[in-house]
């Protein structure tokens, strides 16, 4: 058994070296997939880490008549936070709204002079709500235009960081929908190339063939070469692109944490490095063994 695997094995490499240049053109196209397959992973995590970071600031803020006694604020402030959607309510004062206005325009004169002639607080008291999860938003200010509140809230500031949620939800699930299509055309492209050269490997080793059935070769001894080829197709395509993807990772990591606060795409790729490259090596081989089967399927009568 072990001579015949080693004999499988060398006509395997033995057809992948006589055949160079179609070697290298299935090579870059199935490299072009996983790269493509890799990368669709590694955005997933860019895209859910971003909008995980702008959800995080986003919330529902409520602003108050400025009659409104701060105990019944209080009460409201409670019965928010017993709602099942209601992940979070923190309650500004008017005095700590009219603290963070000053810090914010304390270069702005205007402001600065315009504040000290009206004497009094013109701020109202608010309360910054945030939800468990972005699609609840609707409910809980659902909630807050209901008529028993309505007499004490002057506004609900919220359909602007809807829109804002909503379109970069919609990019992220745009940019999955492409890579997922790249990622099906790619795959056929490499699966039809890699199938061709297999095909071609058969047709000039057919008298070889031959002789091997005359004198009585299994037929797994047989197919055995053109399935390891397929094989050093993918892994060899999986090691590449895995060489390639890893500079770029750490190069734009640091860009990526100045855009994204709080993103660590290096910490990500290589905490995560086997399980990517697993995944990566198991497409690229299982794309290399399926089109070795066809054409040996189609082409390889045993």
């Amino acid at each position: 058994m072990a001579t015949t695997l080693y004999r499988i094995l060398r006509h395997g490499l033995q057809n992948f070296w006589r055949q160079r240049l179609l070697s290298v053109a299935t090579l870059i196209v199935m490299l072009l997939a996983l790269l493509v397959f890799e990368w669709l992973i590694i955005s997933s995590f860019i895209g859910g880490t971003a909008l995980d970071a702008i959800q995080d600031k986003i919330d529902i803020s409520v602003y108050f008549k400025t009659t409104i006694e701060e105990d019944k604020i209080l009460d409201i402030q409670r019965t928010l936070q017993t709602l099942d959607e209601v992940k979070e309510v923190e309650y500004v004062s008017r005095q700590e709204a009219l603290e963070l206005f000053k810090e914010r325009h304390k270069d702005d004169e205007t402001i600065s002079k315009a504040l000290e002639e009206l004497g009094d607080n013109p701020l109202s008291a608010s309360l910054n709500i945030k939800a468990k999860n972005p699609e609840q938003y609707s409910v809980i200010a659902t909630y807050l235009e209901n008529d028993s509140l309505s007499e004490y809230i002057e506004k609900v500031d919220y359909r602007q960081n809807k829109v804002v949620i909503d379109r970069l939800t919609q990019i992220i699930s745009l940019s999955k929908q492409a890579g997922l299509i790249l990622i099906i055309v790619l795959t056929f492209a490499a699966v039809l190339v890699t199938f061709n050269t297999i095909l071609l490997a058969i047709y000039s080793n057919k008298e070889e063939i031959s002789i091997m059935r005359l004198v009585g070769a299994s037929n797994f001894f047989i197919r055995g070469p053109y399935i390891v080829a397929g094989i050093l197709y993918g892994t060899i395509a999986a090691i590449v692109g895995m060489i390639i993807t890893t500079p770029i990772v750490l190069f734009i990591s640091p860009h990526m944490k100045a855009f994204i606060p709080g993103m660590d795409l290096a910490g990500y790729f290589i905490h995560d490095l086997p399980l990517l490259f697993l995944y990566q090596l198991l497409f690229g081989i299982g794309i290399g063994v399926i089109s070795s089967l066809i054409a040996i399927r189609k082409y390889l009568r045993i």
